[in-house]
This record gives C-alpha cells, sequence and structure tokens, in this order.
C-alpha cells in the first residue's frame, strides 16, 4: 500500500466521506423550495426523495463508506477511526446505549492515558482525545423505549445526556422523533452545559406544553444560528412519543402530558437576545411561541419558516414581521387559511425567496380587509424566488380531478394568483416560480401529464406562456422544468459522461422553446459520472479487502476492541 503522510490520508478519507451537506450551516432541507430527486422504488416505479430522505441517505452511505475504511488495515484504522464519530446518526434508539458506554470507556482511558508519567517523572506522550471529542452532528431520527431490547425512557434519556456531555464540540444537534416534556428539560440543560459555546444548529420536537422549556434552552444557547422548532398539538406527543407499560413508566409518561396552552411562568417575561440566529423554523402550535419572539432581540434573522396545519390558533406573522421583518430575505408561509401575503410583502424589504399555498386568494383579498386605511399593493421590488404549496386541482389530476365544484374555484385563484405573479410591473425581479407539492407531481407522473378533458393541459399551457413572456422559469419541486417527467431508457440506449457534459451546455432558452412547442414531454435520464471516479475506485478496493480481512485481528487491542462493538451499520444507520 502505498505510504502517504496521515495528514494526506485524512484529506483523502474526508473526501471519501462525502460530509459536507451534513456539516453544512443552517437546515438546508427545512424549506418547501428545498429540491426533491426522482428515484425507483422497490417495486421499480418512479417515486420522489424528499430532502430529509436524501440527508439520512448521505449518513448511512457515509457511514459505511468509514466503516470500509477503518476495517482495512490497521494503518488505515489509527487515522481513520476519528471519521466514525464525526457524525452520529441513530434511526434505533437501543443503540444510544451502547454508544453511551463505548464513549464512558474512551473518556476513562484517554484520562488514564493524559495522567500518567514514565519512570523518569516527565509526562507521557499526549494522549488521544476521546472519540466523543470529534463529534460534530448527532441526529436521532427515533427514540422510543421498547422493552424487547430492554430500555425505558429513564435509560434513553440518561444515555442521550451522556453522549452530550462526552461531545464537546458539538454543533447540530437534530432529534426527529418527539421527545416528551420531562426529557426535553434535562437535554437541554445537558447542552446548554456541555455545547454551549459549540452548538450552532438545534432542531426538536416537543410538546406544545414544552413551550417554557423550549424558552429556557434558547435562553442557554444563545450562539445558536439555526432552529427548527416543531411544538405537537395535546395528544400528538402521548401517541408518539416514549412507549411505556409498567405502572410507573406510565405516570412517567402521564407527566409530561400538558395543557397546550401552557403557562409560561417566569419564561413569559425573558426577552431574549440571539446575536446568532439566522433560521428559525417553527411548526405546529407556534402562536404562543410567535407572540413571545415577537418582542426579542433577532438582529441577524434571515431565514424564516412558520407551517401551521390547522385552521385555528394562527400566529400573528405580521407582527412577529412588523419587528424581523427587514431583515428577512427567504420566508415560508404554510398555512390552511389564509395569509395578508400583501402586508406581509410590505414588511420585508429585502425579501429575495418566499413561498406561500397557492390556492390562497390574495388577488382582491384587500377587498375583504377589515382594517383601517389603504391595503399595500401585491408588489415587491426584490423578490427572485416564489413557489407554491397547494395547486392540488390546477391541472386535473390525482383527487383534484373528482370534485368539479370546488377545482372550478380553486383554479380560478390559481389562475388569478400566477398572472399577478407574473406581472413585470408588480414583480420586476422574479425569475424562478417553482410548483412545490410532490403529492402533485406525483400524480402528474401517474397520468402522464396533465389532464386534457379537465382543462389541465390548457391550463399548463397557459401558465407556460404567461411565464415564459415575464421570462420567470416555471420549475416543479424537483428544479425541473414543469413539464419534465423522468422516462427509462430504451433498452440499448446508454449515456456517458461527454453526452452529458453537451447536454448541460445546451442553451436553456432552445430547451424551454422546444417545451413549449411539444408540449409535456418526458425527460429521459443521465448517468452523469462523479468527480471522484478514482477515489471510488480506492474504495471498492477497500471494500474488496473488507470483504477478506481477518476479522480476529481488529480485537487483539484494547483500543481497536473499543472504537468497532456497538457499532456497525446496521446499529447505527437502520
Amino acid at each position: 500500500m502505498i505510504d502517504l503522510p496521515a495528514e494526506l490520508w485524512t484529506q483523502i478519507f474526508d473526501l471519501a466521506a462525502d460530509e459536507d451537506v451534513l456539516f453544512a450551516p443552517g437546515l438546508p432541507g427545512v424549506s418547501p423550495m428545498a429540491e426533491s430527486a426522482w428515484f425507483k422504488n422497490f417495486h421499480g416505479a418512479w417515486s420522489l426523495r424528499t430532502p430529509g430522505d436524501a440527508v439520512e441517505m448521505v449518513q448511512r452511505r457515509s457511514y459505511a463508506t468509514k466503516k470500509a475504511i477503518v476495517r482495512t488495515c490497521k494503518r488505515w484504522r489509527e487515522i481513520g477511526s476519528e471519521f466514525l464519530f464525526r457524525c452520529l446518526f441513530f434511526s434505533d434508539p437501543g443503540r444510544l446505549v451502547a454508544l453511551a458506554n463505548l464513549l464512558d470507556a474512551s473518556a476513562a482511558t484517554s484520562s488514564t492515558a493524559a495522567t500518567s508519567t514514565d519512570p523518569a517523572g516527565s509526562s507521557a506522550n499526549a494522549a488521544a482525545p476521546p472519540l466523543g471529542w470529534w463529534t460534530r452532528r448527532i441526529h436521532v431520527t427515533r427514540f422510543y423505549a421498547s422493552h424487547a431490547r430492554g430500555t425505558t425512557p429513564i435509560l434513553l434519556q440518561d444515555a442521550l445526556i451522556r453522549v452530550i456531555r462526552h461531545c464537546p464540540n458539538l454543533q447540530i444537534f437534530i432529534v426527529n422523533w418527539p421527545l416528551t416534556a420531562s426529557t426535553f428539560g434535562p437535554v437541554a440543560d445537558a447542552l446548554a452545559v456541555h455545547a454551549r459555546g459549540s452548538l450552532s444548529t438545534l432542531a426538536v420536537t416537543v410538546p406544545a406544553g414544552a413551550l417554557g422549556k423550549v424558552i429556557w434552552a434558547l435562553e442557554g444557547l444563545r450562539r445558536v444560528g439555526a432552529v427548527h422548532i416543531e411544538l405537537e398539538y395535546d395528544g400528538q406527543a402521548e401517541e408518539r412519543g416514549f412507549l411505556a407499560s409498567s405502572a410507573q413508566e406510565e405516570d412517567y409518561e402521564r407527566a409530561s402530558v400538558v395543557s397546550d396552552d401552557p403557562a409560561l411562568g417566569a419564561a413569559g417575561d425573558i426577552r431574549l437576545t440571539l446575536p446568532n440566529l439566522q433560521q428559525l423554523s417553527l411548526k405546529g402550535h407556534i402562536q404562543q411561541f410567535v407572540e413571545q419572539a415577537s418582542g426579542w432581540d433577532l438582529p441577524v434573522l434571515r431565514h424564516l419558516s412558520v407551517d401551521c396545519p390547522r385552521t385555528t390558533d394562527l400566529p400573528d406573522v405580521v407582527c412577529f414581521l412588523t419587528a424581523h421583518g427587514p431583515s428577512v430575505i427567504h420566508l415560508d408561509l404554510e398555512a390552511l387559511p389564509s395569509l395578508p401575503v400583501q402586508q406581509i410583502l410590505a414588511r420585508c424589504p429585502e425579501l429575495r425567496t418566499m413561498t406561500f399555498n397557492g390556492d390562497w386568494r390574495i388577488v382582491g383579498a384587500e377587498d375583504d380587509s377589515s382594517s383601517s386605511g389603504p391595503s399595500p399593493p401585491l408588489a415587491h421590488d426584490k423578490l427572485m424566488n416564489v413557489g407554491l404549496s397547494g395547486l392540488s386541482y390546477a391541472f386535473g389530476v390525482g383527487f383534484g380531478a373528482a370534485d368539479g365544484v370546488s377545482a372550478l374555484v380553486a383554479t380560478s385563484v390559481n389562475d388569478r394568483t400566477i398572472q399577478a405573479l407574473c406581472d413585470k410591473t408588480a414583480f420586476p425581479s422574479l425569475h424562478r416560480l417553482r410548483v412545490l407539492s410532490r403529492g402533485l407531481l406525483m400524480d402528474l407522473e401517474k397520468a402522464d401529464g396533465p389532464s386534457t378533458e379537465g382543462g389541465g393541459m390548457s391550463r399548463w399551457e397557459r401558465w407556460w406562456s404567461m411565464t415564459a413572456g415575464a421570462g420567470v422559469r416555471l420549475e416543479d419541486c424537483t428544479g425541473a422544468l414543469l413539464g419534465e417527467l423522468p422516462q427509462d431508457l430504451d433498452d440499448g440506449d446508454f449515456s456517458d459522461d461527454d453526452d452529458s457534459d453537451e447536454e448541460d451546455d445546451e442553451d436553456e432558452a432552445e430547451v424551454e422553446e422546444q417545451l413549449l412547442q411539444d408540449g409535456w414531454k418526458h425527460a429521459p435520464t443521465s448517468n452523469t459520472a462523479g468527480s471522484l471516479n478514482e477515489l471510488r475506485k480506492l474504495l471498492e478496493e477497500c471494500r474488496a479487502m473488507d470483504r477478506g480481512r481477518d476479522d480476529n485481528y481488529l480485537h487483539r487491542s484494547a483500543a481497536g476492541a473499543m472504537m468497532i462493538p456497538g457499532f456497525s451499520a446496521d446499529d447505527t444507520g437502520s
């Protein structure tokens, strides 16, 4: 094997791990504008991979690569072991206990080595840092107790806190599974104590009754730059949170179920100052949170996402943007009732990207306003990108083809919205209009395009003509032109790198013109090779060596045995 300096091998392994997207600042997959991707599912049918699913896939693939590296030889294991612990991803909460024990042992070993001395009395060589020192990201997709695995809520809570305690350089903490109120408090305290200076991204789901604890958590994490908080309605956390069966655990669970409108106590008097917070994403029962945050100091807030799945208890977004809107450049709004888009645009003078429900009645909505004084116009000088959710009835496919009366009303609203957005005098900077609904795009793929009988095809043609005339690119949720669908290559067809390069260089204006002439079409898939082919070949050789290795040699030393047990791909990525 080539003898290279350890620093060079570290750089190579870093490229092979391909974790840049995992450590990117902020929460790139939270915004509805994040692109989905076509793929073939288990049944051989086309489906859409969400941005969140894509991130999980990257984590699993990266860990498989890193495990192959450390199992190749002793030299690579010594150099590459740190990469195993940079990103900790768990879909099986029971593995948290094994990881916590492993990190405890690693910390004890490092502490012993650091305090040891040689016979002359001088300090021994600097000991390697404990394994948790390398951890920058913790992502837990499921967090529940299982008696089959011998885990209890208290045991899992303790394991998660122990893991946090061993990660002083933790930057990203994400738990997709809802935490109960009594669990979130100690976890937040652990983050505030052990990751206060390093944590930049926080994403958690908690009951609405834990809002006070969320505010106290943010008080202790003032350096955080991106926050996603989902406040579940009463009953959701109880159904999806910890699983308990014994009387003691049932009492523990009931203690975490609180009212949707809790008394905040002292937390209600806190006026938070978050000087680094650039991205704030809120979902669920967030009315009280938005009300409190309207009085906070958020000087660099740039990205705001608000998702209200119910028709009641809507947050006062206008009041919030009156305080913080001047700095916002990206705004995501999702709610069933219409929000006052005109007033929102007027309060965000620097806005560049906005998403909202395309079924909202925004044209003529000012006539329904009961407020005194004239309503702001539906216009914005700097808005460049607009994403529209909804639009389920627009093209006469899926369930939108069944209800003629509802479709007639909804499509009329949709047409007026598209026409208003294509008015260059009102939106001179707009150049991208994206249809965000993955369900709608799936229905279009199944139906092979818009319905001709229901008027969907003619509507697509009108929208295309309006957007093309205004110089606006009309896209679907994958970022492709709305009108391109995936297509299987015929037998004998092939695609190579040269062909892909030529297609990438094709003038987009010609593509749009041809698409308008030909109507709805399928776009052939490409098979573009990656830019790291040589490195991929090296990894394949690593995997081949891994398959033929001697399993016993990994456990001949205490250090080697400590790095592998309980930390397989199945342990952390399945």
